[in-house]
């Protein structure tokens, strides 16, 4: 993306520079397969997790994960989860945030470098680039060549497996919305919702751009986590870092008389080439570094050949760094990762999990609602007796129908229960679905009563004799 071109102040120069485009060498090596690995495994997860089948009855979907926005409903797997529960959500955004802490405060910028949907897909779209145009050396060539019938045909190959791939992307996020047998039908054949269709667009469109041509653009300019981590990263935090006092001075020639003045850095710029986002990190940290580590096995491989120790250019703390530059050895694993922030994570994430969990196993699979009818809060019969009104949903959370009896219960009054047209207290709700009714508490009028009488309501499970309850209050004549 070409930036705007202004002139500084003084005229000293541009204000804004053109971009440069970034055409990463491929390398070989330990993170550069444990890339590949985390590459297949996040895409595998992400395009094959809808078509995952997972039988929950003849009245529940059988989509192992399901966000039926229809219905209301979150399914993942054995798990259900209705809208009243959204506090489930919330702790899992709780603990995907705590863990996100914890994980940079121990290992930097691993999350960037590594599981980022923005890492993951510009990494494919580099290997496609790297498979139709060539490395690196190829890929400059062609972009500075004129567009001949030659790079035309290229560019079209490229642009339209990026495509392809962009489609892919936004039609895999439309079927964790709905049944995707049945949605992928209907989308082939034009007879899907206006939303599937737009929502593909969209995707595809985002995922084109900024995996094809904005790539580390969206790194640097776009994304705010870089700007956040350098409050979770501290001395004892995993970075990529080039060991100067090890590497400098540099130079390429070995054989004159005054090689053994330079340090073990032949200033071959391999660790550059390789970079995603063009970063030379022999200048220490910057915003772009997203610590893939791919310059890790650039420069290994070279030291390799020219017979230097390999960690010229390593994953180190700056802590590590001070202790190493004086020649002591670096602290144990585990006490860089026991520390206590990382505890503080740990403790806070799993207190946090384990309150879920526990949550989720003792919850009920009946909810009772009872909303009091306040407009007017009670009427008087032409017997005198003070009525108030209730409007009650009873949801049935399980996966068949089941009967049910509605009770109530006054340790103040005896209160009458009356339902409205031909309810009775003993009713059927439908596996999954909720019922509502109006109901009528009646007082006798030549019993006094207080401004407010506690109610409780009470939904009993005829099968199970799994039983709730909700409290309210009976309210008439003295109420202030």
């Amino acid at each position: 993306m070409s930036g705007a071109k202004g002139a500084a102040s003084g005229g000293a120069g541009n204000l804004y520079a053109a971009r440069e485009p970034v055409f990463p060498k491929a390398t070989k090596g330990f993170y550069r397969r444990l890339k590949w690995l985390i590459m297949l495994v996040t895409l595998g997860i992400y395009y094959v997790t809808p078509w995952i089948r997972w039988d929950r009855g003849p009245h529940q979907p059988d989509q192992a994960v399901l966000v039926d926005l229809a219905n209301r409903r979150f399914y993942f797997f054995w798990i259900e989860i209705w809208p009243q529960e959204f506090y489930y959500v919330a702790g899992l955004l709780i603990m995907a945030g705590l863990g996100l802490f914890l994980v940079t405060s121990v290992l930097g910028r691993a999350w960037c470098g590594y599981t980022c949907p923005q890492t993951v897909w510009v990494d494919l779209f580099q290997h496609v680039e790297r498979f139709v145009d060539g490395d690196r050396n190829a890929q400059w060539r062609l972009w500075n060549a004129p567009w001949t019938a030659h790079k035309i045909a290229r560019r079209s190959v490229k642009w339209l497996i990026w495509l392809a791939i962009s489609v892919a992307t936004g039609g895999a996020w439309i079927f964790y919305f709905a049944d995707a047998p049945t949605l992928a039908r209907d989308f082939v054949t034009g007879e899907a919702a206006f939303v599937a269709y737009a929502t593909v667009g969209i995707l595809t469109a985002t995922t084109f751009v900024f995996g094809g041509f904005m790539r580390e653009q969206v790194c640097i300019y776009m994304c705010p986590w870089p700007r956040i981590q350098g409050a979770m990263l501290d001395e004892n935090s995993l970075i990529v870092t080039y060991k100067d006092w090890r590497g400098e001075p540099r130079g390429k020639h070995r054989k004159s008389k005054d090689a053994e003045k330079l340090g073990d850095c032949i200033d071959c710029n391999a660790c550059v080439a390789v970079c995603p986002t063009g970063v030379d990190i022999r200048k220490g940290q910057q915003i772009g570094c997203i610590t893939c580590a791919l310059c890790i096995d650039a420069c290994d491989d070279i030291m390799a050949k020219v017979g230097k120790p390999r960690g010229l250019i390593d994953y180190c703390t700056l802590k590590d760094e001070e202790l190493e530059r004086a020649g002591n050895p670096p602290v144990a694993a585990w006490r860089r990762a026991v520390r206590p922030r990382t505890i503080i994570y740990s403790v806070l994430w799993s207190a946090i999990g384990i309150v879920m969990v526990v949550a989720l196993f003792m919850r009920s699979e009946i909810d009772l609602a009872v909303h009091p009818v306040r407009n007017p809060v009670y009427v008087t019969l032409s017997d005198g007796t003070i009525r108030n009104a209730y409007d009650i949903k009873v949801q049935n959370m399980q996966g068949d129908p089941h009967r049910f009896r509605l009770s109530v219960r006054s340790p103040e009054a005896n209160l009458g229960l009356a339902l409205q047209g031909e309810e009775s207290t003993v009713f059927d709700v439908a596996a999954d679905e909720a019922r509502r009714m109006r109901v009528f508490l009646d007082a006798v009028p030549t019993i006094p009563l207080p401004a407010r009488v506690p109610v409780r309501f009470w939904v009993e499970d005829l099968e199970t004799r799994e039983r709730v309850h909700y409290d309210t209050t009976f309210r008439g004549p003295n109420t202030d």
